[in-house]
């Protein structure tokens, strides 16, 4: 029987504590902290332990810097159609107070910054069959490096806004046609920090034995803070 960890409850909160970072400061990611993330991402699982994951990590080489770049333009153009789409700046969003405006903010600041962004890791996967179960094997991954991330005092996102360039990244950085770009993480210490995260209650999202059956078990820590976003309540129109 599987025992469990003498630091469960540290993992656990890092877990629920594990915050969308998009401000850093200047500071570098010391080579050695570097490779004990990416360390930690490998160790993610993937389909019969093929590992076809890779990782190209955009630092203040050449190459990076044009790659940078290119992707800076692609997340600022992604954003502008998203704010724009969303209506970030109708309703609440006009409060500077409320929490769709301090999104934008975030969100503005995040993409108007981007080549100064310390690292940037380009999420790889190898043998491209170009069906849903390729996730599977590398978005754990991913998760991984965003906890160890968090566990060493720094922080990240998982976006996806290289597509608006994917092929000038191939050609920038050498890419072959056989990998397909799976996300882009940007890292660094973050300017502000990490906390709780608000999710749905947890009760609104576990079905016991069928579709819709309540889980009266799936209640959620004391002080756990709700969010209004994600799917819908039931009775919501």
């Amino acid at each position: 029987m599987a025992e469990a960890l003498p630091d469960a409850e540290a993992v656990l909160d890092a877990i629920a504590t594990t915050r969308a970072i998009r401000r850093y400061t200047d500071d570098p990611i010391p080579e050695g902290d570097l490779a004990r993330i990416l360390f930690a991402a490998t160790r993610g699982p993937s389909g019969s332990n093929r590992q076809g994951f890779r990782f190209v990590v955009l630092r203040d080489g050449p190459a990076a810097t044009r790659a940078k770049a290119v992707l800076g333009e692609a997340f600022r153009r992604g954003w502008s159609s998203k704010r724009t789409g969303d209506g970030y700046d109708e309703g609440t969003g006009v409060r500077d107070d409320s929490p769709k405006a301090r999104t934008a903010r975030a969100m503005q600041h995040f993409v108007d910054h981007f080549e100064a962004t310390p690292v940037v890791v380009l999420a790889c996967q190898q043998h491209k069959r170009g069906h849903i179960t390729d996730g599977a094997s590398i978005y754990p991954a991913c998760q991984n490096l965003l906890l160890a991330a968090r566990a060493l005092g720094y922080g990240g996102v998982m976006t996806m806004w290289h597509g608006f360039v994917e092929d000038e990244l191939r050609e920038i950085l050498g890419i072959p046609d056989d990998v397909d770009l799976m996300a882009t993480i940007p890292l660094g210490r973050p300017q502000g920090a990490h906390g709780p995260v608000r999710r749905r209650p947890l009760g609104e999202l576990v079905h016991d034995d069928r579709w819709g059956g309540e889980a009266p078990w799936a209640v959620d820590p004391p002080g756990t803070r709700h969010t209004g976003a994600g799917p819908r309540r039931a009775g919501d129109r």
